[in-house]
């Protein structure tokens, strides 16, 4: 569940930081140290939606969870909104300028948002499962 986990804050970082790039109003990205952030922030965002679907698959079956139907549906639709996401982030990655306005496009994209949805939605639970499959420390 970690390595999950780890993506997924990976993801709403990136989309933190984006909200706060688009704010800006910059005419592009070259040149300044906010825009050197902004490529960094976009790649570590395309590394960690790259297999997001598999990684969930893989988490919810190692961890046996039930009902299994349930939580291999919604990695379709998760899987989905990864490869969505992941093909705007590369297309933004690949222009010569980045705008404020382009990041703003991006952020504001279904597909981006369904994902941070999709991606706030199976945190919390995962978290919440982390939680009481934990073993109790006080009854060592």
């Amino acid at each position: 569940m970690k390595e999950f986990q780890s993506r997924c804050d990976t993801i709403e970082e990136a989309y933190e930081f984006m909200l706060a790039y688009a704010a800006q109003g910059l005419e592009g990205d070259a040149g300044s140290q906010t825009g050197g952030q902004l490529r960094e922030f976009l790649r570590r965002t395309a590394t960690a939606l790259t297999g997001l679907g598999d990684l969930y698959a893989s988490t919810i079956e190692r961890e046996g969870l039930q009902p299994a139907s349930a939580y291999t549906a919604f990695g379709a639709v998760l899987d989905r909104d990864a490869r969505s996401s992941l093909a705007a982030v590369e297309l933004v990655l690949a222009q010569p300028s980045i705008s404020s306005q382009v990041i703003d496009n991006l952020n504001a994209s279904i597909h981006l948002r369904a994902l941070l949805t999709d991606l706030f939605l199976i945190d919390e639970i995962l978290k919440s499962l982390e939680v009481r499959l934990k073993p109790d420390a006080t009854t060592i």
